[in-house]
């Protein structure tokens, strides 16, 4: 059996990821002003977060089309796909699992099997990247349909926000929460579980954000795999993750550096840090 995955680009899977695993990724599309860009494609990360703060209105995210996704899996399966899994953003937070069901239905395919990651980001990426290493190693389709209804229970999600201006831009707070945020030097740390987004503490001061990450991977744990994130900020996410290395020796060499698509980084900004993770 030749089983394919497939998952979006809200996934934040490095490119040699998805190359290495034959991982086929629907893009989001960008909208700025007028203009329409696919996601990494037509518009880099690098470029996206250095223009952002002049994006006026702020940009807005959609979801690859039902006809999009009928045509990914009509393909796989005239390459030999017997069976797909599609795997995605979670539901309450973008169209794309609709519209993956509804280019399932209307495909001339293998069975597709459509699954909510209940995750955003690196979340639902090592989702997608355990079921694409599982199908590498001839996993049977049961096994790996059991093996991601159990991982999303175990799934969560971290980030910490830089800078509060990118939510007041999107209106997610009012200009006086914002300014006070600044003032205050406030960077929230929201929680994706289960596919709700929360606010689950404010630290003061940037320089304080490894260390409430590091005691949220703690109590989070034990991990079974962890990624970490960041919103082009590297050499910070490069330090987070030595930082976290003693904690899970076991993981922490391993972890995979993402960065965070345009979806989310719309919101967050730049210099937006945390991590993503599977626990045991």
């Amino acid at each position: 059996m030749s089983i394919r995955i497939v998952t979006d680009s809200t996934a934040d899977l490095p490119t040699a990821i998805v190359e290495q695993y034959g991982i086929t990724v629907a893009p989001a599309y960008i909208n700025i002003g007028e203009a329409s860009y696919v996601d990494g494609v037509d518009l880099t990360r690098q470029t996206f977060y250095e223009n952002l703060a002049s994006y006026d209105p702020p940009p807005t995210t959609a979801a690859a089309s039902s006809g999009q996704f009928s045509e990914i899996y009509t393909r796989l399966a005239s390459e030999g796909a017997s069976a797909i899994i599609s795997i995605h953003l979670a539901t309450e937070l973008s169209g794309f699992l609709n519209a993956a069901r509804l280019g399932a239905e209307s495909a001339e395919s293998a069975p597709v099997h459509v699954i909510d990651s209940r995750s955003i980001s690196m979340g639902l990426g090592l989702q997608a990247l355990a079921a694409a290493t599982a199908a590498a190693a001839g996993t049977e389709l049961t096994t790996i349909l059991a093996m991601l209804d159990a991982m999303r229970t175990r799934t969560y999600v971290y980030a910490a926000i830089d800078t509060l201006e990118f939510l007041r831009r999107s209106g997610r707070i009012s200009l006086t929460e914002a300014g006070l945020g600044t003032l205050l030097r406030i960077k929230p740390i929201v929680k994706v579980y289960d596919g709700v987004v929360t606010t689950i503490e404010r630290v003061r001061t940037r320089k304080r954000v490894p260390n409430a990450l590091e005691t949220l991977l703690e109590q989070t744990g034990p991990i079974k795999q962890l990624s970490i994130l960041h919103t082009n900020a590297l050499d910070r996410a490069i330090e987070l993750k030595a930082h976290l290395q003693p904690l899970f020796p076991d993981q922490g060499d391993d972890a995979i550096i993402a960065e965070v698509g345009p979806g989310i980084g719309s919101h967050v900004g730049p210099n937006g840090l945390g991590f993503a993770c599977i626990a045991a």
